[in-house]
């Protein structure tokens, strides 16, 4: 079957009707199941346990690679154990899970804010049982029953309405407001920053390209992406988690045969490069880059980086402003290591600082939300 790239990637992109093999594709093929996405409901209206109301909101939190790599431990009364999933890792891309500690300070966050909207203050010891291995929990969090009359943060109401957008971006500047408003909400011992500048954005673009290309190119790590990545709908709904490939070119692709692990694996293949532009295209309509760095880089802080993302991303969805994340450039396995140091002299970020985070900013449609597992599948106890 000869399907070309550019039909490829527009139809990947969210186009509408195609023709492929005088098969018709149509919208609502291989969409998003219903029960990937039930969780942005938020919690069952009988749940009464204000743990596990609040675990249904956390279990939003956006984390690498959607792995969902959180387990709760719910044996102690009125607290919440978080641990790692150590099932749920990156170690060719995220050798020091990093970046999985981000997620669980974005997941941390989040349970914070839910807790508060549902009556209850809480209060988080971060590794209390001494410094963190993959064994010993991330956080203990304690839930006490507040007074009557304390405010929900304004953020909150934001959780369900939060998405990472993969898609490309309108052609439209960052509004200046929406520029402020985000820079305002760096966190103590953190710094955030937006580059707009044309010259600017080009040159953070084309490091940005070169790392996800790199990362494709090594196969250890490209098919650590290949093997959480869930082609159709029927894959979707079985997972829920990880990175979702659907949509009617998908289906036509997947029925020839050109969709497949082995396929994404392969360099040249209609499936490597349409993986390979689609992820450009998205580099291509960035208008803004922003990215926030750190004093330190001790577990604790890379918690907190989580926890300040999960509010400057929660920020960006009130202001109506589209955000995706792009870490592959800030990875910590040999071979990033000369465009890591690239991007961080690029960004502008001193030699004694960690770069923790990179995304692209702008605006576009909502894509819709992406796959959760089940609350039930995060409790290990």
């Amino acid at each position: 079957m000869a399907i070309s790239r550019k039909t490829f990637l527009r139809v990947l992109g969210g186009g509408g009707v195609v023709v492929a093999a005088g098969a018709f594709a149509v919208p609502k093929l291989d969409a998003m199941p219903a029960v990937a996405i039930e969780a942005w409901r938020g919690p069952e209206p009988s749940e009464k346990d204000p743990r596990r109301r609040a675990l249904a909101w956390a279990l939003l939190a956006p984390n690498p690679h959607n792995l969902q790599s959180w387990a709760v431990d719910l044996s102690q009364p009125d607290a919440i154990v978080l641990y790692v999933d150590r099932a749920r890792l990156l170690p060719q891309t995220d050798p020091f899970s990093r970046q999985i500690l981000i997620g669980h300070g974005c997941f941390l966050e989040l349970l914070t804010l839910a807790a508060a909207a549902g009556g209850y203050r809480t209060e988080t010891a971060l590794f209390p049982e001494g410094e963190w291995a993959l064994d010993k929990p991330v956080a203990r969090v304690a839930l006490f029953r507040q007074q009557p009359g304390v405010p929900v943060d304004p953020l909150f109401p934001q959780v369900a309405r939060r998405r990472t957008v993969k898609t490309a971006f309108e052609p439209r500047p960052l509004e200046a407001a929406h520029r402020t408003a985000l820079l305002a909400a760096a966190a103590p011992g953190l710094t955030v920053d937006i580059a707009e500048r044309p010259d600017k954005v080009d040159r953070l673009r084309a490091l940005a390209i070169a790392g996800s290309e790199l990362e494709m190119r090594l196969p250890r790590t490209h098919k650590e992406s290949i093997d959480v990545a869930r082609i159709g709908a029927a894959e979707i709904a079985v997972h829920r988690d990880g990175i979702s490939l659907k949509g009617p070119m998908i289906w036509v692709l997947r029925q020839a045969g050109q969709m497949t692990p082995e396929k994404a694996m392969a360099e040249g293949t209609l499936a490597w490069n349409g993986g390979r532009d689609y992820a450009l295209a998205g580099y291509a309509s960035a208008q803004a880059f922003g990215w926030i760095a750190s004093t330190a880089n001790d577990r604790a802080t890379q918690v907190a980086v989580g926890r300040a993302f999960l509010r400057f991303h929660l920020k960006a969805t009130e202001l109506g402003v589209a955000l995706q994340p792009h870490s592959q450039t800030l990875q910590e396995y040999p071979e990033m290591a000369a465009l890591r140091g690239a991007m961080q002299q690029e960004t502008g970020t001193p030699p004694d600082r960690t770069l923790q985070m990179f995304f692209r900013l702008g605006y576009a449609a909502d894509p819709g939300p992406s796959p959760r597992r089940a609350l039930t599948s995060f409790i290990i106890s």
